[in-house]
């Protein structure tokens, strides 16, 4: 037992000499919750028959990645070209799922060279182009506007369908792979029911598609996904991939139209307390818009918010603290506005939890996460 110990409390010296203590923000990532998300959906994607092709863009870190491939995960999904080639080395088979920028046509057919590498095009004008300059093959999707109002062809204009398909049909470069929607529109629901009927929306907007062109493209691929469907619809059976990316690492906005549990997210910021200003019922903290970006909403209660402060424990964090949040951000600085009791249980060079209000674009601050034992990882 006293040998035992010693080891213990031996390992934990060197972690302490080879891990670095929070001494600025800091993102920290709860590798058993991710771990528990990721398997979650793909539990779910198994039950439905469907492809998991998840969406790399919330997390971007190769370490992270291999938990998915643990989880079962073989193809996925990025935001960019160049977010493809720092994962390539590790992945075969990648769609980005943004409109081909044919301006890129080196990095194209660099990628298509090594990988699996897939698409999406909404106009002729990529078509023609890519069929004119491609060297290596690669897959495309038809990104079809699904309700969300962004990009992508819409539900009724199928002679453009039909243009790109005539166009591509006899090219030993391009091959069609099936139609691609998003449901973005679901971030901005407030239940349950309005999450699903988003996907029910957005489903019959792309089913139709497969109806019409299976006959001809018999393997053809329907891709959907997002995290607040993927998260709490069952019904999946009717397409052929899911791509959802924010649930690896949930947020508070998710939480807030009911797509997880405060216990889901998987992600907090460390930020120090540099100053306190009881006068104003103020404490100032290092962390800032160019650490969180400035993602807020409205909280029914409190008003708008950047952030929730959580309590800390033993092994990362618990509930949502009441009576204190953060109120604003600027440049550097965080201003986190406390009722009169809470306000003293800080003093300055406390380091405070906070929930980011939008995971993505708060891990997008940063080029290393440190996982709760201490070891920092990279990201793209």
């Amino acid at each position: 037992m006293v040998k035992k110990i010693f080891l213990l409390l031996l390992t934990l010296y060197f972690q302490l000499l080879t891990y670095p203590m929070i001494t600025k923000p800091t993102f920290l990532v709860d590798e058993k919750k991710c771990r528990a998300n990721i398997q979650k959906i793909a539990d779910k994607a198994k039950r439905n028959n469907v492809i998991f092709r998840a969406h790399f863009k919330t997390h971007q870190s190769l370490a992270i990645g291999r938990w998915f491939k643990e989880a079962g995960v073989e193809k996925i999904t990025v935001s960019s070209l160049d977010m493809a080639r720092y994962f390539a080395p590790e992945w075969n088979d990648i769609t980005v799922a943004f409109p081909v920028n044919f301006l890129e046509i080196d990095t194209i057919n660099e990628l298509a060279s090594k990988i699996q590498l897939n698409v999406v095009i909404i106009n002729l004008e990529s078509v023609d182009f890519l069929l004119q300059h491609l060297q290596h093959p690669i897959g495309f999707f038809i990104k079809i506007d699904v309700g969300y109002k962004r990009t992508g062809i819409l539900p009724d204009n199928l002679a453009l369908v039909d243009a790109i398909l005539e166009r591509t049909a006899a090219s030993d470069k391009l091959n069609f792979l099936g139609f691609l929607g998003h449901a973005g529109h679901s971030y901005k629901s407030s239940s349950y029911d309005e999450i699903e009927a988003t996907h029910k929306e957005s489903i019959a907007r792309i089913l139709p598609f497969k109806e019409r062109y299976a006959k001809d493209y018999p393997n053809l691929i329907l891709s959907v996904g997002d995290t607040p469907t993927c998260s709490v619809v069952e019904d999946f059976s009717m397409v052929d991939e899911i791509r959802p990316g924010n649930f690896v690492f949930y947020d508070i906005q998710q939480t807030s139209i009911g797509s997880n549990t405060t216990e889901d997210i998987a992600i907090a910021m460390a930020c120090p307390i540099v100053a306190i200003h009881p006068d104003k019922n103020e404490l100032i903290m290092h962390g800032g818009g160019v650490h969180f970006a400035k993602d807020a909403f409205v909280d029914p209660k409190l008003g708008t918010i950047y952030g929730r402060i959580v309590a800390q424990t033993e092994n990362g964090w618990g509930e949502i603290l009441e009576g204190i949040y953060v109120k604003s951000l600027s440049q550097e600085h965080g201003i986190l506005t406390a009722t009169d009791e809470v306000i003293k249980n800080y003093k300055v060079g406390d380091i405070v939890y906070i929930l980011p209000v939008h995971s993505c674009l708060t891990a997008n601050c940063f080029k290393t996460y440190q996982l709760l034992s201490g070891e920092v990882i990279e990201r793209f």
